[in-house]
């Protein structure tokens, strides 16, 4: 056996267990070693029965005197209540309905008993301790020790997970090869991977519980980094058609403009003209907070590229995004002379009017088409209407692809897109990605490390700070009538909310304490999209004009909605988070948000950027019925400041990274995810990367290292 078996090559892992460790994501042997505990039970204060004070947590050895199930018909359980004895005395043990225990322990088993101890009648029991016999053949797992607690899923507990772990790393723990260089290990003192291994799954203490941690922690993280390296390294051998900076049209479209651009604008512009200045291609990502002008960045990296007679093509994640980019690029490039089209899986248009598909993609083929703005759709070649594979696009000379919130696009979709588009069909495209989610250093270190990045960190001149407030329950009622005065002046409105239909969560699902701290929220009613419309268009606003928006609609409804929106036939507009990005409504003035606690910091930040894009004051108003607590302490940080960049850091800090970015689907590895919150680990993992990398870039002497990356790059998607 080695760690590529699959698990159900495991004795004692039947097809249902198979079932339930596939929902942990764990399909063979390595995945299931690499399944770490979040945390540790400590039993390992072990004490004669004499010795037991109230209160602590204790781990006893002993004989069982005698156990027997009683039924309470009171509260309808089962008690199973034990005696054990040592030599210096006998303790009760109570479990609360688990009356198969009396199949499990007997009369005269020797036993270790775990748990805290608790008084009664001057004496004291255990109550519901962790139990294990006691045997020569091998230490205990479940008890008197430090015990790992695993993540779990319905049917398969820790306990379980210990019982399969345990006789699998005594087989294993010395035939797993350690793919980390021994340089590595030693400078920076790094336990080795059999010891490793062992010790977080059953640390002889907490210390070295930490320090395999540890080692793990840097080994996911370096491997991140490496991947990212050789990611830059592999694109420096690449080459693209380059695309000098023409001047004279730069001016002249800067002097189109009907505002000044900042000095961020500028400065972004100027990094983004001289890498495609170069023959490698550029990678890299404009960073910049809500409304602070990336797009007309960009516009001017997409003019450039067309008066250098290529082509370049822009992609975005929604349909309504698209739509609102096309507008734009039109608007503003009007009066430039260029050929831009649109394609959607449903939709095709070229300088503003219909055109059939296959004539389009004739006339990207061609050259005719200067610009093409669309989603997906422009790598996919497939048509959802007709379920069926359609002619790929074909470009004659793409030069530049500009992605918009979505921040990978590797070397192999740009080869794809530029395929056939220079005479040696060598040549791929620059690439230019942009978010308005502000990324903390440590993700740009690491999942973003191959892209350089620019930053707008500045607002255009003249814009109003959007003010914001929370707005309690009590105060509910204040927020509707100032509403009705901002509609009334003429003003328009966003309400946004977390879900499409009300939840279904019971408020008797959550039974402990645990839970209910930790999710606390979900004791409060989810405001829910047509819950919310019905209320206020029926009950609080029945005078005025309210439309309801969300992801389930069709496309041509979305459209004659937001249509209606932008023109100001309607005075609030009900929505889910598809209004987070791509929205431009300068007429809008409030943005209210129901249940604000349910997203995070980033996310409310980009709401709020959805206002305040005219010459009125706006607002954002947080309605949250949570009274207190960590939900209230971060809608707090939004009152605070309004610069994106400090509030991803506090949301990096309290939610974690996998929150922020929905990165939970990339496969990164707990451990790592953890990580990436620590800027020093992060750093000093990207030095190792780079040390190794300087020696041997195409890692031939280190081979168990290149077997491991490769096997990280098929399970981490970083996209």
């Amino acid at each position: 056996m080695d760690i590529s078996f699959p698990v159900e090559k495991i004795p004692r892992i039947g097809p249902q267990y198979q079932k339930r460790l596939k929902r942990l994501g764990i399909d063979t042997v390595g995945q299931l070693l690499y399944h770490f505990p979040h945390r540790y039970e400590d039993f390992s204060n072990l004490k004669k029965i004499s010795e037991i004070k109230a209160g602590e947590n204790v781990s006893v050895q002993g004989k069982i005197l005698d156990i027997k199930n009683i039924r309470t018909f009171k509260k309808r359980m089962f008690l199973t209540q034990a005696t054990l004895e040592d030599e210096t005395g006998t303790i009760k043990a109570i479990w609360f309905n688990r009356p198969y225990l009396t199949n499990a322990l007997k009369k005269n088993d020797l036993v270790f008993l775990s748990g805290k101890a608790a008084p009664k009648s001057n004496k004291y029991y255990l109550s519901s301790p962790a139990y294990e016999k006691i045997s020569d053949k091998r230490d205990p797992i479940h008890t008197a020790r430090l015990v790992p607690v695993y993540p779990e899923t319905e049917g398969l507990s820790s306990r379980w997970l210990r019982y399969i772990l345990q006789p699998l790393l005594y087989q294993l723990k010395n035939r797993i090869k350690d793919p980390l260089p021994e340089e590595i290990k030693k400078k920076r003192q790094l336990l080795p991977l059999s010891q490793a291994i062992w010790q977080i799954h059953f640390p002889d203490s907490l210390i070295l519980a930490k320090k395999s941690r540890e080692r793990f922690c840097f080994e996911e993280l370096f491997l991140i980094e490496l991947r990212a390296l050789k990611e830059r390294m592999k694109l420096k051998k690449e080459k693209a058609i380059n695309v000098p900076v023409d001047l004279e049209t730069i001016q002249k479209f800067v002097k189109s403009l009907p505002f000044q651009l900042t000095s961020a604008q500028k400065k972004s512009a100027w990094q983004i003209l001289k890498d495609m200045e170069k023959q490698m291609p550029m990678n890299r990502l404009l960073e910049g907070d809500v409304g602070s002008g990336k797009t007309i960045v960009a516009m001017m990296a997409v003019l450039n590229t067309i008066k250098n007679k290529c082509q370049a093509a822009m992609m975005a994640p929604t349909e309504i995004l698209a739509k609102q980019h096309y507008k734009t690029f039109n608007d503003f490039l009007k009066s430039f002379k260029v050929s831009i089209g649109f394609l959607t899986g449903k939709e095709y248009k070229l300088n503003n009017k219909k055109i059939e598909r296959k004539k389009l993609l004739e006339k990207i083929e061609k050259g005719d088409v200067d610009f093409l703005i669309g989603t997906h759709s422009l790598v996919k070649g497939s048509d959802p209407l007709k379920n069926q594979r359609t002619p790929k696009v074909k470009f004659k000379n793409l030069a530049l692809v500009v992605i918009d919130e979505q921040h990978r696009f590797g070397i192999e979709q740009r080869a794809q897109l530029a395929k056939g588009t220079s005479p040696d069909k060598k040549l791929i495209p620059h690439l230019l990605s942009m978010t308005a989610t502000p990324i903390p250093r440590t993700l740009a270190l690491t999942i973003y490390g191959d892209l350089d990045v620019s930053l707008i960190d500045e607002l255009p001149k003249g814009r109003k700070k959007v003010i914001t407030r929370i707005v309690p329950p009590e105060k509910r009622k204040e927020a509707y009538g100032f509403i009705r005065k901002e509609v009334k002046k003429g003003r328009q409105i966003f309400v946004v909310c977390p879900r499409i239909e009300p939840s279904k969560k019971s408020h008797d699902e959550i039974l402990t304490e645990k839970d209910f701290i930790e999710k606390t929220s979900d004791l409060y009613e989810v405001k829910a999209v047509k819950n919310e419309y019905e209320k206020l268009s029926k009950n609080i606003f029945p005078d005025l004009r309210i439309a309801m928006l969300h992801g389930k609609m069709k496309t041509k409804e979305k459209e004659k909605i937001m249509k209606s929106f932008k023109k100001g036939s309607t005075d609030i507009l009900v929505s889910t988070s598809v209004v987070e990005v791509g929205i431009d409504i300068p007429n809008a003035s409030v943005m209210m948000i129901e249940g604000s606690e349910k997203f995070g910091l980033s996310q409310l930040h980009q709401f709020r950027g959805r206002v305040g894009r005219g010459g009125d004051q706006s607002y954002c108003l947080l309605f949250t019925d949570i009274p207190g607590g960590i939900y209230f302490r971060r809608l707090r940080a939004l009152l605070s400041t309004d610069n994106g960049f400090e509030l991803a850091e506090k949301d990096l800090e309290i939610r974690g990274p996998g929150e922020i970015f929905g990165i939970r689907q990339w496969g990164i590895p707990d451990l790592a995810m953890a990580s990436l919150k620590d800027i020093s680990l992060v750093e000093e993992t990207r030095n190792a990367a780079r040390e190794i990398l300087k020696k041997d870039p195409e890692l031939k002497k280190y081979p168990l290292l290149a077997e491991k990356l490769k096997e990280f790059k098929e399970r981490v998607h970083l996209e």
